[in-house]
């Protein structure tokens, strides 16, 4: 028996770790190193309950804070699971060398995140999910080194090798040879991150550009809650992206303040009190647009040990990017779109609607609900990793494989067919626009019309999408990725239109209160061409 693994980062590495170790041979893809994943970005923590917690702190206490941070539409059962395995995995990530910071007495360190009742979210300074990257990757090695795990490298995920709702493995596109090729396996996961390429200049890497939850969605995957995007409220701009202020900077003191006739206005801690700087994301993230008013993060009060000690990350990209000195002065912020609800529908046991199919990580919808807690996406790589691998442990092997030889051979045609035409619009065009698009009509606050006027510009940018001249100077799978990432989109801007309610990361203007008959995951399916969009009222996906 085998596993096909699309995407290294943190949630296809622990899949392949467990599954090696159930004595499953794991073919590992991804365009390029785990350290180039996604995943070292990650920066403030993992939230976990260990017997070391502060008094009062329980398992318990981290599902209710989960679930009400998820606006309570992230599955209970789900949400038990994952905060009920913290500490074994926090255990299990010591136990491959992953260097937690600790206090004066040697125990590990907690610093408190946003929506959280307890000071529960363990930390490598600034950078936890490079620390952890860095475990996992030799962890790797040592399976790769027995034989358990073989690494393919310079490899794109093209489509599901799909028959009757049953997946046999993925077209790949072989970035090196500009080729598709068939990798046939008994089960395949999907862990390709978030949508970020949508939507431009974010916190992510654009190598996350939702294409292959679109394409599996148009192969009959359904997808979820793809209106829930969450915006981190404090990054820095600068001309390449938005770099991420950690939610660190706030657990440990940090204040947000704007300007107000040569004074400053602490308007977080005037409107919900002494943790007002700690609420939920996206309630700060709608604060601070709200304000109409340039906004600042102060942590310059700290001394100057405690910044080199517990933020020297922060510390160092202020600095590089914008040559601010934090122990000295405030730090611009704005919001940023930071990371994705929604994505590939999937059970308790992270499988898809497709068999044989799974899906982990930031890629698949599951726990986070409306709203994910900050430290929980780590946490939530880690557990959706492991409950996929135990899952393909207990199945059987089918070892028969359908004729994909004529789907094959369409879809290279496909691929290499000769795009000239007299459009004067390359691809990148686009996908320009689309950005644009997804920022200006999705934005923070959302309403009916620019919700519509989205929609109408991705129906349009979808038509055209066979009409565009295509760029030679990128890779044919580059080009071809447009139609699935437009048609993701569309799809996400259906679903935020239909939701008529705001609920957690999701505020409409016109519809400003949470309504109980919106109590449920949003479902959407790909039929004909165009999408179903349905309310989870029999709770398919436990949500």
């Amino acid at each position: 028996m085998d596993a096909l693994i699309i995407g290294s980062g943190i949630a296809g590495m622990a899949c392949a770790v467990r599954l090696a170790r159930h004595g499953i041979h794991v073919t590992l893809i991804s365009p390029s190193l785990s350290e180039h994943s996604e995943s070292v970005m990650a920066a403030g923590g993992i939230n976990a309950m260990l017997t070391e917690n502060d008094e009062g702190d329980s398992v318990e206490s981290h599902v209710q804070d989960t679930l009400k941070g998820g606006s309570y539409i992230g599955g209970e059962e789900a949400v038990r699971g994952l905060c009920g395995h913290g500490e074994e995995i926090i255990r299990f990530l010591e136990s491959i060398g992953t260097v937690f910071s600790v206090d004066g007495e040697g125990r590990p360190s907690r610093r408190a995140f946003g929506g959280q009742s307890h000071k529960r979210t363990y930390y490598c300074g600034a950078s936890t999910g490079k620390q952890i990257v860095s475990a996992l990757v030799m962890e790797t090695r040592r399976f790769e080194a027995a034989g358990m795990i073989t690494r393919r490298l310079k490899y794109s995920f093209h489509s599901g090798l799909i028959k009757d709702g049953i997946c046999y493995g993925a077209l790949l596109f072989n970035l090196e040879r500009s080729r598709l090729e068939a990798f046939f396996s008994d089960f395949t996961v999907i862990a390709t991150g978030g949508q970020n390429a949508l939507f431009g200049k974010t916190t992510g890497s654009t190598m996350c550009d939702g294409y292959a939850a679109g394409r599996l969605f148009m192969q009959g995957a359904d997808l979820k809650n793809l209106e829930f995007i969450q915006y981190h409220p404090t990054t820095l701009e600068t001309p390449q992206k938005k770099m991420l202020i950690s939610e660190a900077v706030r657990g440990e003191g940090g204040r947000l303040f704007y300007l107000e006739n040569g004074e400053r206005v602490y308007f977080m801690e005037d409107k919900y009190g002494e943790k007002g700087n700690l609420m939920t994301r996206d309630i700060v993230s709608r604060e601070i647009y709200g304000c109409g008013k340039d906004v600042f993060l102060d942590i310059s009060f700290l001394d100057g040990q405690t910044i080199d000690e517990r933020l020297p990350e922060v510390r160092d990209l202020c600095m590089k990017y914008r040559g601010i000195d934090i122990k000295k002065e405030p730090i611009p912020v704005t919001p940023s779109v930071h990371f994705f609800m929604g994505g590939l529908a999937v059970h308790l046991n992270h499988e898809t609607s497709i068999l044989n199919l799974f899906a982990v990580g930031e890629c698949a919808s599951m726990y986070h609900g409306a709203n994910r807690l900050g430290g929980n996406s780590l946490l939530s790589a880690m557990y959706s990793g492991f409950v996929a691998a135990d899952e393909i442990s207990g199945r059987y092997s089918h070892r028969k494989y359908p004729d994909f030889s004529t789907y094959m051979e369409n879809e290279r045609k496909i691929l290499n067919k000769d795009y000239d035409s007299r459009s004067s619009f390359p691809v990148f065009y686009i996908r320009d626009l689309l950005s644009v698009t997804m920022n200006d009509d999705l934005g923070i606050v959302r309403d009916e019309k620019n919700l519509k006027k989205g929609r109408k510009k991705t129906d349009y940018y979808l038509s055209v999408a066979d009409k565009l001249r295509y760029d030679r100077s990128v890779s044919q799978y580059t080009n071809y990725s447009l139609k699935a990432m437009l048609t993701l989109a569309g799809a996400t801007l259906k679903a935020a239109e239909e939701r008529r309610e705001s609920r957690g990361a999701h505020y409409r203007s016109d519809y400003n209160e949470t309504k109980d008959e919106y109590a449920y995951a949003t479902l959407v399916s790909y039929i004909n061409g165009d999408y179903s969009v349905r309310l989870d009222r029999e709770n398919i996906y436990e949500s």
